[in-house]
């Protein structure tokens, strides 16, 4: 599966093998070792056998995005499939980055000896039929798939617009003045989104959208706990929970000015052996630099591993942290925000250890950027990947960039799977309309290596998932600015030789 990495194979066992070994001397699992241990337990018939009793019926939705390990899994509990229930759209199956395994649906049916019911999901409540015809023309030219048609009784006459503009920026100006005709009709910006097939595509849009102060959020970024801030509050509460963890002790410790890496790294080695973790701490002998801090962070660990009251915890530990944070972080009132949102959602938890296990397996979706979620009376527009849309709608929803090299994305033409995942990312894109769909078509596209006013260009194509025998489902149109409409009728009769005029200036 990753042929570049073959050079490398024994190293890479090396490794592996030492990462394993850190992780059980740390008493701490990885996201991957979840699916690894169970399936290591699956892989034992008897076991299997066990834990497939407990359960009469085992459901799974979303199933187009799991991966080969899942699937295991999922076989070894229920090996004849009796009990067992899946739903999935092969044509959502957009995932493969992370693992998820298109044939895990394809091949479902034919995994048992008895082959599975296929039960046809096809009325669909959210798009109109005129948007459903096109999704459904697009789709259908894969190559391998359930072959289904979406109807509907939401009734249109108003096809899907394929917008022809001259380039990106024009791509911007279209889609700022065709939401803002939108918001003065009634239509909320946050009734309105704008999909893109990689988070950099949208950057022209956001200039114009700032520059024409139309409020947005984007989605598809750093997501809340991937936030510094956030994850230096998430690692003294991990140290705390559990000493023998090194990384979240190695983050804790720096935090503190006089402690850097070598230092950090010695008083987690004189935690690991001491017989009371908390004893090795306090027999440390910090460097100089950090002495004044080192009381202070003594008592709040010392505390928080005796068994503060909860989630009363959280907050010492941020108010131990503030002051680190805005001597780290110029923008500190603003991650403050972060903080104290962390708080709240800790308070619907009954204990630590459930938060700290919880926030792991379901994190919110919050982006790093907002201080929680916008109130309830702002009104923004949606800007997202449409990795990030999957399972959103709007009433209105633009998709930028409809063209070769960026739906399909020039990486995303490799193989074969690769091209139908593209076309599948499309299929995404339009069905999360509601009432109206734009697919834009910018019609050249500049190198950003070049002067302000540089012309080097470079021409595109429209996607070739939309030949031209599937243009009838469209409307097509063409879209220029004000600024670049030229009418001849409007120009003066009168013809001036500049030149001329400046030359006669100094006769």
């Amino acid at each position: 599966a990753f042929p570049w990495c073959a050079a490398w194979a024994e190293q890479l066992k090396e490794l592996f093998a030492a990462y394993v070994e850190a992780k059980q001397a740390q008493n701490v699992l990885d996201y991957d070792d979840l699916l690894l241990y169970w399936a290591q337990m699956a892989a034992e018939p008897e076991i299997a056998a066990h834990l497939g009793s407990r359960f009469d019926h085992v459901l799974v939705d979303e199933y187009q995005d799991t991966n080969r390990l899942q699937a295991s899994i999922l076989l070894a509990l229920k090996p004849d499939g009796a009990g067992l229930t899946v739903v999935g759209d092969d044509a959502q199956s957009i995932y493969s980055f992370r693992a998820a395994e298109v044939r895990n649906i394809l091949d479902f049916p034919k995994q048992f000896a008895k082959p599975a019911e296929i039960v046809m999901l096809e009325r669909n409540y959210r798009s109109t039929e005129t948007i459903l015809a096109a999704a459904n023309r697009v789709i259908g030219e894969a190559s391998e798939r359930f072959t289904k048609n979406l109807w509907t009784e939401r009734r249109s006459s108003h096809r899907p617009q394929l917008v022809s503009v001259r380039d990106e920026a024009e791509q911007a100006n279209y889609v700022c003045q065709a939401i803002l005709a939108e918001r003065e009709a009634g239509t909320a910006l946050k009734a309105q989104a704008v999909l893109f097939r990689t988070s950099s595509h949208s950057g022209p849009l956001e200039v114009e959208l700032t520059r024409r102060n139309i409020p947005f959020v984007k989605f598809g970024g750093l997501k809340f706990l991937d936030a510094a801030h956030v994850k230096d509050m998430l690692a003294m509460l991990r140290f705390a929970e559990n000493p023998r963890d090194r990384v979240a002790g190695f983050r804790v410790l720096q935090l503190m000015p006089g402690i850097g890496p070598s230092a950090a790294s010695q008083i987690v080695d004189a935690m690991a052996t001491s017989l009371d973790e908390t004893l090795g701490l306090a027999r440390f002998r910090p460097p100089q630099r950090a002495a004044q801090d080192w009381p202070v962070f003594l008592d709040i660990y010392s505390g928080l591993r005796a068994g503060a009251k909860w989630p009363a915890d959280l907050e010492r530990i941020r108010l131990w942290y503030e002051p680190h944070m805005e001597r780290i972080h110029e923008d500190a009132i603003t991650r403050r925000a972060d903080l104290i949102q962390l708080e709240q959602i800790a308070s619907t938890y009954p204990s630590r250890e459930r938060f700290l296990t919880e926030l792991t397996l379901d994190p919110p979706d919050a982006t790093s950027d907002q201080a929680g979620a916008p109130h309830r009376d702002e009104d923004y527009l949606i800007l997202s990947t449409i990795h990030s849309a999957k399972g959103q709608e709007w009433k209105n929803v633009f998709v930028l960039n409809t063209v070769d090299g960026c739906i399909p994305a020039d990486l995303g033409v490799g193989t074969k799977e690769d091209i139908e995942e593209e076309r599948r990312l499309l299929y995404v894109a339009m069905t999360r309309a509601k009432d109206s769909l734009h697919l834009v078509v910018p019609q050249r596209f500049y190198p950003h290596n070049q002067a302000a006013r540089g012309d080097r260009h470079v021409y595109a194509s429209r996607t070739r998932f939309i030949p031209a025998s599937m243009l009838p489902a469209f409307e097509q149109s063409s879209w220029a600015s004000a600024a670049l409409k030229d009418d001849p009728r409007q120009r003066p009769g009168v013809k001036v030789d500049l030149g001329a005029r400046m030359r006669g200036i100094w006769k």
